[in-house]
């Protein structure tokens, strides 16, 4: 069923400054990093379960699919798993060649959203089912994801990267492998964070030789017009901590543990955690909200986070502002991050892109502003849906988004 929750805003303002200060404060606390700690100190069995037994036993295997793992090193050394469902329940001839897509998930969460429903409803078995030969990535620093070739990820070394290194040598990484092993061009799918980083790449040339189109959710790209409580919280603070904590982590580990006790009290209910971020989501039921909040939120890097507030503060997509004339000059021969352009986005490249009405963190008016960057591309390439009812998470964990969204996105792969 839909949810009916209302929006409480002061409770939700209250919850969600605690989260943030105590978040703020651990950037200075290094002991959070070491991922030992956080799996059995402040995480139950069921988390120590899901990261041991991988997500092909925990979830896929389960509902009748098979499931493949691969691992992928990118270019600056962090070592990340991938899952391939390379076919629907209904099996099929070995032999036939499927067409491949990556999905690609957003901040503070892995690829795990993307299975949390029914195998009707949730987009990596509707994929499956319906032809597709789908792979699912986890960024850097996510359950699956926390290796690297030399940094130990209770380093800060270990988490000095910002969304730019996602887009500079994630992205051809996790779509290089997908290439190797099928060879052939995939569709990509990505979901808020997930569409910054392929718009990224692809307004720099990267990708544009492996990718046959890309789907967009949710697409985040300017953020200047950002309504979400904690979203604008986090930008004002993260933008005043830039100084201190330049390698530093944030982890969002200890919000599981910190949310239970606010979930319990009278009258309130996750719903609202869920709203301060994402919106009044129309279309999500209890039991998506509880299985999400039971493997999520996953940890990210404080510059990530510091690289969205300054972006929310400038109204500019660009790389990661250093603070320093001296130091953006080392990383970019300029004094200030370079822009990225998303009209140098090809425009022959196929795009479709789907926003929400009731989206909190994707607003409208900032996804206009995208869309007024892809004015000249070719209107035979670029497909426009909006779903006037929908905020952030109905995206992925919509009970609907099948019919609302998936149906169309899986027509337009089929004409590209």
């Amino acid at each position: 069923m839909a949810s009916s929750h209302a929006f409480n805003r002061p409770l939700v303002l209250v919850v969600v400054s605690f989260l943030l200060l105590f978040l703020l404060a651990s950037c200075y606390d290094t002991d959070l990093t070491d991922p030992g700690r956080q799996l059995h100190s402040n995480h139950d069995d069921s988390l120590a379960a899901a990261t041991s037994n991988g997500l092909c036993a925990l979830v896929v295997n389960p509902q009748g699919y098979q499931c493949q793992e691969f691992e992928v090193i990118t270019e600056d050394g962090y070592i990340l798993t991938m899952h391939r469902i390379p076919q629907g329940r209904g099996g099929g001839d070995h032999l036939e060649r499927r067409q491949p897509v990556l999905l690609q998930h957003g901040l503070l969460v892995d690829g795990m959203q993307w299975i949390l429903n029914s195998p009707q409803q949730s987009l990596a078995f509707v994929l499956a089912d319906s032809g597709f030969d789908v792979w699912i990535s986890h960024i850097r620093g996510t359950r699956w994801s926390r290796r690297h070739v030399s940094l130990d990820p209770s380093s800060a070394a270990y988490w000095s990267w910002s969304w730019d290194e996602l887009a500079a040598y994630e992205l051809p990484a996790t779509v290089g492998l997908v290439f190797n092993q099928t060879g052939q061009k995939l569709h990509y799918v990505g979901h808020s964070m997930g569409t910054l980083i392929a718009l990224s790449s692809l307004s720099e040339g990267k990708l544009v030789d492996k990718l046959k189109s890309a789907a967009l959710l949710s697409p985040v790209a300017y953020l200047s017009h950002m309504e979400t409580p904690l979203g604008i919280l986090a930008a004002k603070t993260f933008t005043g901590e830039a100084s201190f904590c330049h390698s530093k982590t944030i982890t969002a580990w200890p919000c599981q543990k910190l949310l239970d006790p606010f979930c319990r009290l009278p009258g309130a209910n996750c719903f609202d955690y869920m709203t301060s971020i994402t919106g009044i989501n129309c279309c999500l039921n209890a039991s998506s909200v509880e299985l999400f909040l039971q493997y999520e939120p996953q940890p990210t890097s404080l510059k990530t986070m510091i690289h969205f507030a300054q972006t929310y503060r400038d109204g500019v997509i660009r790389k990661y502002d250093y603070q320093s004339s001296a130091v953006n000059m080392v990383q970019y021969g300029e004094s200030e991050p370079p822009a990225y352009n998303m009209a140098n986005i090809p425009q022959d490249f196929p795009l479709f892109l789907s926003y929400g009405g009731e989206d909190l963190l994707s607003d409208v008016k900032d996804v206009t502003l995208l869309l007024d960057d892809l004015k000249h591309h070719d209107q035979d390439k670029l497909t426009v849906q909006f779903v006037k009812d929908y905020a952030h998470a109905d995206f992925v964990i919509g009970v609907n988004a099948k019919t609302v969204v998936y149906d169309g996105m899986i027509a337009f792969f089929r004409r590209h």
